[in-house]
């Protein structure tokens, strides 16, 4: 089996499987992923066929839908790549991108000691361009409603000091999470193409910012 038609199984699977998914977390926004990981891939020294499967498959079980547990997602991938007898290399880095990926594993103590890759670096700036800009911050207040949060609490602070568990397990306002997580992403991004695209998506959630509090005050 050719690697395209691996790509190609890998495609009609993650779209079965999140048809049913939050509009945050669903096909689309790992049909965005992929074709961001490819744009920046041109640039980078990086294996194709894993970027590819890492951005396809790196949500394929959001430990948010599934009570926090992060095991299911590169479970579910394994088993889906060792049924089409994916190279045994190639699997183990796609489900070490699975579990590196995310941002809250950035504030896990022992983050420094975490998997490190070109390909996970690629595929991580693919994800979180898509939690910044015009549809970072769709994607954000869909989530917030999904969890029935606030849209803004002047009297509930950021945390800007979480921890990974603290971060899982916070229920604040939407705007909350702009200041603890999409407006560090620019400062976080690996890759040039990444940070090139994540500086344009930046500034357009800063003008946001200023026009939603200028709302908010009845100012604008």
């Amino acid at each position: 089996m050719t690697s395209e038609d691996i790509i190609q199984k890998t495609i009609l699977f993650v779209k079965d499987t999140l048809a049913e998914a939050e509009g945050g977390h669903d096909w689309f926004h790992i049909e965005r992923v992929y074709k961001n990981s490819l744009l920046i891939a041109k640039s980078e020294p990086v294996d194709i066929l894993v970027v590819s499967l890492g951005a396809l498959l790196h949500d394929i079980a959001d430990s948010k839908f599934h009570n926090g547990d992060e095991t299911i997602g590169p479970k579910i991938a394994r088993e889906f790549l060792l049924k089409w007898h994916v190279d045994s290399t190639v699997i183990q880095h796609v489900v070490n991108i699975i579990e590196n990926i995310s941002f809250k594993s950035s504030l896990a103590t022992n983050s420094a000691e975490n998997f490190k890759s070109q390909e996970l670096n690629v595929v991580q700036d693919a994800d979180r361009l898509d939690a910044i800009g015009a549809i970072g911050i769709a994607r954000c207040f869909n989530y917030g409603g999904f969890k029935d949060r606030a849209l803004y609490n002047p009297d509930i602070k950021p945390n800007l000091n979480m921890t990974k568990a603290e971060y899982k397990a916070s229920t604040a306002p939407t705007i909350n999470h702009f200041y603890e997580k999409l407006l560090l992403l620019k400062d976080k991004m690996n890759t040039k193409t990444g940070k090139q695209l994540a500086n344009e998506r930046h500034i357009y959630m800063l003008n946001f910012l200023d026009q939603f509090y200028g709302e908010w005050e009845g100012k604008k």
